[in-house]
């Protein structure tokens, strides 16, 4: 995680290198900002809803399930991320040069940084509420969970490249929703275990 830091103007200076003048009425720009703009917690969770309905529709009590978990796991990601990122008061990379990069706390030059977006770049919570919501769909089947995580990743890439996020704000919420996601998908099959027959879910899932 250390590692992660030492990597963040390198990268912050190549981006913008890549960018170059014409970025802001580029194509890029606008197809980035899209997945910004909706890869972010309320997207999800109506995703999750929509794919909830699609499982109970055809009586698939695995998938019901595996999405009920994802949407919580992405919510609680996203709570811890988002009451870390209140407190470290870390400004975001896109607020240079006119503001000094640097992690000033809850309180800055005599004003409450909580509230200020400018000052809550670590931990990334588009990336933990993607990732929260992914992992889960990778841990129960990794062949949908592949093009998840891609779509999650996809999602945290948007944030870096818009400057909204450290390389290591991305890192550091990757690991909150991978231990939130593992621990609760585990803990739920070990309280509530599924008793059903997953031949018979299968089946009736791609009926």
């Amino acid at each position: 995680m250390k590692l992660a830091f030492l990597f963040d103007a390198p990268v912050r200076s190549f981006i913008l290198k890549a960018e170059g003048v014409g970025w802001d009425h580029s194509t890029s720009k606008y197809f980035f900002s899209f997945v910004s703009r909706y890869g972010d917690w309320p997207e999800l969770l109506l995703l999750g809803i929509l794919g909830f309905y699609i499982a109970r529709r055809y009586q698939s009590a695995r998938w019901e399930r595996i999405f009920l978990v994802a949407m919580i796991a992405s919510t609680l990601a996203g709570a811890v991320t988002n009451t870390l990122r209140l407190t470290t008061g870390r400004t975001r990379p896109r607020v240079s040069p006119g503001m000094e990069q640097a992690w000033h706390g809850p309180y800055y030059h005599g004003k409450w940084t909580l509230g200020h977006s400018e000052f809550n770049s670590f931990p990334s919570g588009h990336t933990a509420t993607a990732f929260g919501f992914a992992i889960i769909i990778f841990l129960a089947n990794p062949i949908w969970g592949i093009p998840a995580l891609l779509l999650a990743a996809l999602i945290s890439l948007s944030r870096l490249v818009l400057g909204a996020h450290h390389p290591s704000d991305l890192l550091a919420a990757m690991i909150i929703s991978s231990c939130v996601a593992w621990f609760l998908w585990n803990y739920i099959n070990k309280t509530f275990p599924l008793r059903i027959d997953h031949a018979a879910d299968k089946s009736a899932l791609n009926s």
